[in-house]
């Protein structure tokens, strides 16, 4: 139940953020579960192995390097997803980037519900 919720979630972020940027194209809502679903297949199956290939970049950038493993990934989802555009690299960096902040923001009331018992008085 917790994984279909998080697939809405992102495919409403996926429409907002393709929405805010013109370099970005969204056929309709149905392509973005489908992008929503690809990127969680992408990050779970080959983020681990990039972060992991790319361990030293990703140190001697401070962890910065993992914000172009994602824009990487959103541009492999374009690839295989039809109906799903980004225009260039620098449109997929800052999708990753405002795709993050709105999927954050859309959880938030979720992350309640889920935690009821977890106050700040228990600790």
């Amino acid at each position: 139940m917790y994984f279909l919720l998080k697939i809405i979630v992102s495919s409403f972020a996926v429409v907002i953020t393709s929405w805010l940027l013109a370099g970005v194209n969204v056929e309709n809502y149905t392509t973005a579960i489908i992008v929503a679903f690809v990127l969680a297949l992408l990050n779970t199956l080959l983020k681990p192995i990039l972060i992991i290939l790319t361990i030293p970049v990703t140190i001697l950038s401070f962890g910065l390097f993992l914000l172009v493993i994602n824009a990487f990934i959103i541009q492999l989802a374009g690839y295989f997803v039809s109906g799903f555009e980004v225009s260039n690299f620098w449109w997929a960096l800052l999708f990753s980037i405002i795709l993050s902040v709105i999927t954050w923001l859309l959880e938030q009331p979720t992350r309640k519900q889920r935690h009821p018992h977890h106050t700040e008085d228990n600790y």
